[in-house]
């Protein structure tokens, strides 16, 4: 009999906890602005009727609203991380909860959304974060190049301009990042760009051969609204890459009025010389000649001088 008379006393302190939870829990909830307002709006939600749905309540009124609670997006405190509780009616006496994206998530999204506009192909990160505000504006070597960089985000509007730049000039001044500024700049003007390193880009197009991907990267460099073609010329060269592949990307860019930017080491007569591939002469100068051109029409020419930053 004493097991049970331990049990019983158990139980009713327990219960008696309960209660008193219970009613904390109603006072703290009764007490809210929302929940006020809510049953001046609906006339039809009684106290009793509130009392019912009590829980669903006070799940709502403890979460954070406007993130006010939680120190940051990761620590979000609210059942659903990123998301923030509403009060609804149903038939005039049934209370719902619905859940909202916060700014926090909003911010995190839009933000994630940004850097997908952005597609790489073998880029270091510095240069996928670079930004016009980390322009080196003190080397007076650099400023036709900033001045470019600059007047070209500036003049954008609801169409993109046909040509994009041509960055040229020796290892290390800082080429590569002026098309990681720009990059960013676009996707946060919602345009997507795609930068691609050269060396790479011809491994990653051998490479497609063998899955039957080849065709499928190539419409996607064609049809991209901004296409970044890093270091062109340091490429292992073939006339089939040279005619079929880039040569193909070029000439429909061009057909379609879609900007291409470059960097290389080389003004465009000494990448003319480079992508002759082979001594045939007249034959590989006009292939090689041909993309030159193609080029020009693509983009516009500014050279970039300046101290090595990578020494």
């Amino acid at each position: 009999m004493e097991p049970i008379q331990k049990s019983l006393q158990k139980w009713m302190r327990e219960n008696k906890l309960f209660q008193e939870r219970m009613n904390r829990m109603k006072e703290e909830v009764f007490k809210s602005k929302e929940v006020i307002n809510l049953m001046n709006e609906h006339p039809s939600l009684t106290e009793k009727e509130l009392e019912k749905q009590l829980i669903k309540l006070y799940e709502y009124q403890t979460q954070s609203k406007n993130c006010e609670k939680c120190p940051s997006r990761e620590e979000c405190i609210n059942i659903l991380p990123g998301y923030v509780p509403r009060l609804e009616v149903e038939n005039g006496t049934e209370v719902k909860l619905a859940y909202d994206k916060c700014r926090r998530q909003r911010k995190q999204e839009h933000h994630q959304h940004q850097k997908s506009l952005v597609k790489s192909l073998h880029m270091p990160r510095e240069i996928l974060e670079a930004s016009l505000d980390r322009l080196d504006l003190q080397d007076p070597e650099r400023g036709q190049a900033v001045e470019a960089t600059v007047n070209y985000i500036e003049n954008l509007g609801d169409e993109l301009p046909s040509k994009g730049l041509y960055f040229h000039g020796p290892f290390g001044v800082g080429k590569t990042y002026f098309l990681g500024a720009i990059a960013n700049e676009l996707s946060s003007k919602n345009i997507p760009s795609m930068i691609i390193y050269m060396p790479e880009l011809v491994r990653e197009i051998k490479s497609s051969i063998k899955d039957d991907s080849m065709n499928e990267k190539i419409e996607a460099f064609k049809e991209i609204p901004v296409l970044m073609l890093d270091d062109i010329g340091a490429e292992s060269q073939s006339a089939w890459f040279r005619d079929e592949i880039l040569g193909s990307i070029l000439q429909y860019r061009m057909m379609e009025r879609l900007p291409v930017f470059f960097t290389s080491n080389y003004n465009l007569e000494e990448l003319e010389k480079v992508l002759m591939t082979s001594n045939r002469g007249d034959i590989e100068q006009v292939k090689a000649k041909r993309i030159t051109e193609r080029i020009k029409q693509l983009s516009e020419l500014i050279q970039v001088k300046g101290r090595n930053r990578r020494s």
